[in-house]
């Protein structure tokens, strides 16, 4: 299996090649040539470890470049730092299910693929006696799992950008109270839309990149799909031994397209699920595209479920190279007319295709602290963003459906004493770190002052 660029002049790229470069050098995103079928094997994969799921489901992906053995070291490496033994528990429900993506080591669905990501980019670059300098930027959970995925890994620096007050202050801690040398935490003005912006204008900067080895750890390395893939599918092996006449409905709170897009992988690799409910917050832009086929951005909007403040969602390029039939160059005009007009409208035969695999929901501030509310009444704490996924599974037509719970409601402190008048449970991973030492750089939103960064860290 190779790997071509959403925008269709990346080239043919191996496994190991696209972990590392991340971004294709013609600024579409890589998705694999093919899709592998798994259609005729699900029975043998239901009674597997989650461990063992993850190499059965990543080894065409990684089309022989890493050795069996090796690939299932890295895979047990990564989720031993998972507090439940199963890695993503399900918790069922009277509406279903709920599948907790949240005992990783930051607390957040981030870990199951940046713990993953971090120790595979350490095998590489060690096999290739290679270095390589990170560049990502968050909305407040990536950023602290890519960091607890590589701190302190030789012959990696990690340069992360965090929106300045815009992320919760726990979010906030668990970057920069890391300290270790190789970590570099960097506080921009402005919306996560504007550090996505600057993170593409310096891999576009080829020279800049060449010159310093950059590698991307956002949801635009495909890696960070793959990984979330394995969910979906241990998720749905155990709601159908309990409800095997439902439809796999699967509800997913998002911002910027990549946890949904997982479960759309799934779908196509042969896992039968039969709706992804996408769920957004007042950054509608996604629910807006799902039932009116309406891409154009809008403002960002503050909101207690920050990792959703988002209006230009990355992955969703993915999606669109395959509603357009994978005709890059439609990809890359219709991503510029993003840049040039503030969006586009789908045909009405695309929506109809978009309409097949999902349905859209808005959820207001408002609606989210009351299902936080109504479900702590009954044991059950949401984060903001998982309840706003839970109303949307409410309010769609279907009576079971999986929910995915995004981030431990502890990151979310305010969200839940607001909506409950009670602190939630501290995990042992979160207690005291706003009285620790941090360490962070802050800057301007603009790309060429995060080079100079670079630059003055790295020389």
């Amino acid at each position: 299996m190779k790997y071509i660029s959403t925008r269709g002049n990346g080239g043919s790229k191996g496994f190991s090649e696209v972990v590392l470069e991340g971004l294709s050098r013609d600024g579409g995103l890589f998705v694999p040539s093919e899709v592998p079928d798994f259609s005729q094997r699900l029975d043998s994969l239901k009674s597997l470890s989650y461990q063992e799921l993850a190499l059965e489901l990543f080894l065409p992906y990684v089309n022989d470049e890493i050795p069996r053995q090796d690939l299932l070291e890295l895979i047990n490496n990564s989720y031993s730092t998972f507090e439940a033994e199963e890695v993503t528990p399900l918790l069922f429900t009277e509406q279903g299910a709920i599948l907790e993506l949240f005992h990783g080591p930051t607390s957040a669905f981030k870990d199951v693929a940046l713990q993953f990501l971090g120790n595979l980019f350490e095998y590489i670059l060690k096999k290739d006696k290679r270095s390589l300098n990170i560049l990502g930027a968050t909305s407040g959970d990536t950023g602290s799992a890519a960091i607890h995925g590589v701190r302190g890994k030789a012959g990696i620096e990690i340069f992360m950008l965090h929106t300045k007050g815009k992320v919760s202050p726990v979010q906030e801690k668990q970057m920069t109270t890391v300290l270790d040398e190789n970590v570099h935490n960097i506080a921009i003005e402005g919306t996560f839309d504007d550090a996505q912006r600057i993170i593409k204008e310096i891999f576009n900067d080829l020279d800049f990149r060449d010159q310093y080895t950059l590698g991307a750890v956002n949801s635009i390395n495909w890696v960070r799909v793959m990984a979330q893939i394995v969910y979906y599918f241990y998720a749905a092996f155990r709601f159908q031994e309990k409800y095997p006449e439902e439809p796999l409905v699967f509800s997913v709170p998002t911002g910027n397209f990549g946890d949904i897009y997982a479960g759309y992988v799934a779908r196509k690799m042969g896992l039968p699920i039969h709706k992804l409910l996408l769920a957004t917050n007042e950054n509608d832009i996604l629910h807006r595209m799902v039932q009116h086929g309406d891409y154009t951005l809008g403002d960002v909007h503050g909101t207690i479920s920050p990792s959703m403040d988002i209006q230009v969602s990355s992955n969703f390029e993915r999606f669109l190279f395959d509603l357009v039939g994978q005709d890059g160059q439609e990809v890359a005009n219709r991503m510029e007319a993003v840049q040039k007009d503030k969006g586009f409208q789908l045909s009405e035969a695309e929506l109809q295709k978009t309409q097949e695999f999902f349905w859209g929901a808005k959820v207001d501030t408002k609606e989210t602290l009351a299902c936080i509310a109504k479900y702590a009444k009954s044991g059950i704490v949401l984060d903001p963003h998982t309840a706003v996924g839970v109303v949307a599974a409410e309010r769609s037509e279907f009576s079971k459906v999986i929910c995915l719970a995004t981030a431990h409601p502890a990151k979310f402190k305010d969200a839940v004493v607001e909506a409950t008048g009670q602190e939630p449970e501290v995990p042992a991973a979160l207690v005291g770190i706003t009285e620790k030492p941090s360490r962070c750089l802050e800057a301007a939103a603009n790309y060429q002052e995060i080079e100079r960064i670079i630059e003055s860290q790295l020389n």
